[in-house]
């Protein structure tokens, strides 16, 4: 009688069982697990790529969100950061706008790339059509890709494509194609789940001798 390696047959299984997911069986598992932790800190490295202008740059930074609705964004060496509270969203870039602070409702687009992890990982079926994006090894860990098309126009993205990792439903790799035609990449270098973060995390001051620009108040004298 031959004997059969009960360990290796369980992998196979396994590895069947995940080559066979369906596109939104992966979406959802992310979406699963970051419903579930609550809390997330990761560092990532953004690669921005203009094909109006040919020009390509890259930084690193750190992101932290809590739900509902909290982001904290800080770019490595610049002093670029983006906040949300819960109620507005504070984008202070001095690399491009030095001095100025724009101020926004929290529930506002105009921070797309910036937010939209926030976006990609709630209700996604509801907000975007799924397609699958393949299976890549993202820094040693196996992944499965989905391409997310926005559903209705306004969401400031074209197009985004998601790796989840198999094990954990993590994020390893985002692409975002912006209605602009930017394409930002940004490549996970870390992601914890059900992260300690200090309530200052999410809270943000305007430097001093900064003007901030309300654009509600704006609104308001149109």
């Amino acid at each position: 009688m031959r004997l059969i390696h009960i360990p290796a047959v369980l992998g196979l299984l396994t590895a069947a069982t995940v080559g066979a997911q369906t596109p939104a069986a992966t979406i959802d598992r992310a979406a699963r697990a970051f419903k579930q932790a609550g809390t997330v800190r990761a560092t990532f490295e953004q690669t921005l790529n203009n094909p109006l202008t040919g020009n390509q740059s890259k930084s690193t930074g750190e992101l932290a969100l809590a739900q509902p609705g909290k982001l904290s964004l800080r770019f490595t060496g610049v002093g670029d950061r983006v906040v949300s509270d819960g109620k507005y969203l504070w984008v202070y870039l001095p690399s491009a706008a030095p001095g100025q602070v724009l101020k926004l409702p929290a529930t506002s687009k105009s921070g797309v790339g910036l937010d939209v992890i926030d976006d990609l990982l709630t209700s996604p079926r509801t907000n975007y059509d799924v397609a699958d994006g393949g299976a890549a090894t993202i820094d040693g860990r196996a992944t499965h890709a989905v391409i997310l098309t926005p559903k209705r126009e306004g969401q400031g993205i074209t197009k985004a494509q998601v790796w989840v990792d198999d094990a954990s439903g993590a994020l390893r790799q985002v692409v975002l194609t912006q209605d602009t035609g930017l394409e930002r990449t940004w490549h996970i270098t870390s992601w914890t789940p059900n992260a300690k973060l200090a309530k200052s995390t999410f809270t943000f001051d305007v430097p001093a001798g900064a003007r901030v620009v309300d654009q509600d108040a704006f609104r308001g004298a149109r």
